[in-house]
């Protein structure tokens, strides 16, 4: 009888490790691949003429890329901890993440910037959102 516990156990634990994996592999990826188009985004708006002008200082193209890296990489955190410890990962995840994805828009409103950067920003956060969150979510339990 306890060997089979321990057996269970071990197979949940090895489970649960895989698929939190799984979960990271899968956010990384989703990661470089928002980063890159957050980049290719900001290099387009740039290239149409749109101003990356907040204040009077310029943002750089790469700083696109960094910042949307950092924020997936704290959503692919906060998707492996609800993995564990929430009753409905999936739809918790998605629910917390399209909230903070609105909440993300506000600064773009309030900013010292022109209304093409403003929505050359917010068109930006929408990119990320649109490739991190489905991806990351997919690999949750519903």
């Amino acid at each position: 009888m306890s060997t089979t516990a321990t057996t269970t156990r071990a197979t949940a634990t090895r489970a649960t490790t895989s698929t939190v994996g799984a979960l990271i592999g899968t956010g990384l990826l989703a990661t470089a691949a928002a980063s890159a188009a957050t980049m290719a985004v900001a290099a387009a708006g740039r290239a149409a003429g749109i101003s990356l002008d907040i204040g009077g200082v310029p943002i750089p193209v790469s700083g696109f890329g960094v910042l949307t890296a950092a924020f997936s990489l704290i959503g692919v955190v906060l998707a492996a901890l609800l993995s564990r410890f929430a009753r409905r990962p999936r739809r918790t995840f998605v629910r917390t993440t399209v909230a903070l994805t609105v909440l993300s828009l506000v600064p773009d409103v309030i900013i010292d910037a022109g209304t093409t950067t403003r929505a050359l920003l917010m068109l930006t956060h929408l990119v990320a959102a649109a490739i991190v969150i489905p991806a990351v979510a997919r690999r949750l339990a519903a």
